[in-house]
């Protein structure tokens, strides 16, 4: 038996994102000091990269989980801003 294809998650705005593509985004828009302060963990606090964050992200789940909400925090934002111009 062959599995059903995945099916599309149109509503999902993390569908197709890599993990790597996610932290590069948070640490372009908030800066490595200011990430580490929202998601204090010690591969954004203590000389960040993205591969060190992507290796501790991939084994502990909780942070990845924070990781996730704060990118789609970021988006919503970021579309507050772009539709309601000051």
């Amino acid at each position: 038996m062959t599995s059903p294809a995945p099916s599309p998650q149109p509503r999902n705005p993390l569908h197709g994102l890599t993990l790597e593509v996610i932290v590069t985004q948070l640490a372009e828009h908030y800066g490595w000091a200011q990430l580490g302060i929202l998601v204090p963990v010690r591969c954004f606090t203590h000389e960040p990269s993205v591969g060190s964050g992507l290796k501790f992200l991939r084994r502990t789940p909780w942070a990845r989980e924070k990781v996730e909400s704060l990118y789609l925090f970021m988006l919503r934002d970021q579309k507050r801003q772009h539709r309601d111009p000051v």
